[in-house]
């Protein structure tokens, strides 16, 4: 495997003004495990207090709000229309500075949209990706530079519940996954990861991503993750019954994990990324499930994929774990259960049921010492990320079907509900 940088690229930025702010480039933030190192955040909120601004967004969508400097990116589709919009607000007022149209998107009663994928940013190019596989490059300016669309080049989607996958930005490519096929056209579409050039929309490369996965089990919705270890990075994938890892120069498979499907149940479509740090990488079976750790990397005569722990409690459905202050958090959505755990042990630091109705599928967010969550019905509660449980918050927002991460980025949080973007901060 080619050597490459062996610690995450933090893209950074500041607002005018604002001291030791970040930005929130892409889907999981700065770090890409759901972190930031921001400060100074509100504990407590409403759709009044401590609101900078709201504005109304021209669509719906579960693209989680990207924010750079002045700019707010996010992804939209028209309801009735089912036109796809991207869209840049300005992150000091809201205010629409453009939006472009961007095809027609579709729903469907699992409340997937053609705007469930989120946008990507560097600070120069903007990356817009739509589960009809259109996938479009602008400048701040809105001026579009490049477009394509995944299916009209590799195939169309065969997802029962329609693409969602956000792509992955690093070091200077694009990660894009697609894991499908079986449920309405059998063996006929391969699953793949395709590594496209940000600069021009080209391919670099494109490998099979081989799975004994049987019906809807072969088919997810993930983000790819890079996972640094001693030997370099890895992309990590998550899906058709396997926790795999894959060398970036080209995509090939250098290790897999043992099969969490071992029953083959052909409803086990995976939705939660795979998450790591210092080399540990970690999984988790759908509905359930088992959630375990292995190896990316052989040690202590034990090969890479290796098991290092696994439970069968506390496993995530729909939402993705975050990595916060060296602390593993799980949001079971189903149970409305918050879990801090160790990393590398699996040990069960503490849990707590969050106050909530309605079930959770947006990932949570960490920052400023707290754990930022928000519900299918627009309840968000913030949760200490301390050494004890401790819920600081819990308000309604109001929406349905919000399916957004909450972005934390220049000393603010951005919150989408299902049409509406909340831009909340202490006053200054």
């Amino acid at each position: 495997m080619k050597t490459c940088a062996t610690v995450l690229v933090v893209l950074a930025g500041a607002l005018a003004g604002t001291a030791a702010a970040e930005n929130w480039p892409q889907w999981r933030g700065p770090a890409l495990n759901g972190s930031t190192t921001e400060t100074g955040l509100p504990a407590k909120f409403s759709a009044t207090e401590n609101v900078i601004w709201s504005a109304d967004l021209p669509g719906i969508g579960g693209a989680t709000p990207i924010v750079w400097g002045e700019n707010v990116f996010v992804s939209a589709m028209e309801p009735d229309s089912k036109k796809l919009w991207a869209v840049c607000l300005g992150a000091a007022d809201g205010k629409v500075r453009w939006k472009l149209p961007m095809g027609e998107g579709f729903t469907n009663k699992m409340g997937n949209t053609g705007a469930s994928p989120s946008p990507i940013t560097d600070g120069k190019t903007v990356w817009f990706y739509y589960g009809s596989g259109r996938l479009a490059a602008t400048d701040l300016s809105g001026k579009v530079l490049w477009q394509r669309n995944i299916q009209e080049d590799h195939g169309e989607f065969e997802i029962l519940w329609a693409y969602a996958s956000s792509p992955l930005l690093y070091e200077g490519r694009l990660y894009i996954p697609v894991l499908h096929a079986e449920v309405r056209k059998a063996d006929r579409d391969i699953s793949y990861l395709l590594c496209v050039d940000p600069a021009t929309g080209k391919d670099i490369w494109k490998c099979p991503r081989i799975t004994d996965a049987k019906g809807e089990s072969r088919q997810a919705f993930i983000t790819p993750f890079p996972l640094a270890g001693k030997g370099g990075w890895q992309v990590l994938i998550h899906g058709g019954d396997y926790l795999t890892g894959h060398d970036p120069a080209d995509g090939k498979m250098l290790w897999k994990s043992s099969d969490y499907n071992p029953s083959k149940n052909m409803w086990w479509r995976t939705v939660p990324s795979a998450v790591g740090a210092d080399g540990v990488a970690v999984g988790y079976a759908p509905k359930g499930g088992r959630m375990f750790a292995v190896r990316a990397e052989a040690g202590d005569g034990k090969p890479a994929g290796s098991d290092l722990w696994q439970t069968r409690y506390n496993s995530p459905d729909v939402c993705t774990p975050l990595i916060y202050r060296g602390r593993l958090f799980v949001l079971d959505g189903r149970k409305k259960e918050l879990v801090c755990m160790d990393l590398k042990t699996g040990q069960v630091h503490w849990k707590g049921d969050l106050p909530a109705k309605a079930v959770f599928q947006a990932s949570a967010t960490g920052a400023d010492g707290k754990v930022y969550c928000i519900n299918l019905d627009g309840e968000a509660v913030v949760a200490s990320a301390g050494d004890s449980f401790e819920v600081l918050h819990h308000v309604a927002m109001g929406g349905r079907n919000c399916r957004s991460t909450i972005a934390a980025a220049n000393g603010r949080l951005f919150l989408r509900t299902d049409t509406k973007l909340y831009c909340i901060g202490k006053a200054r």
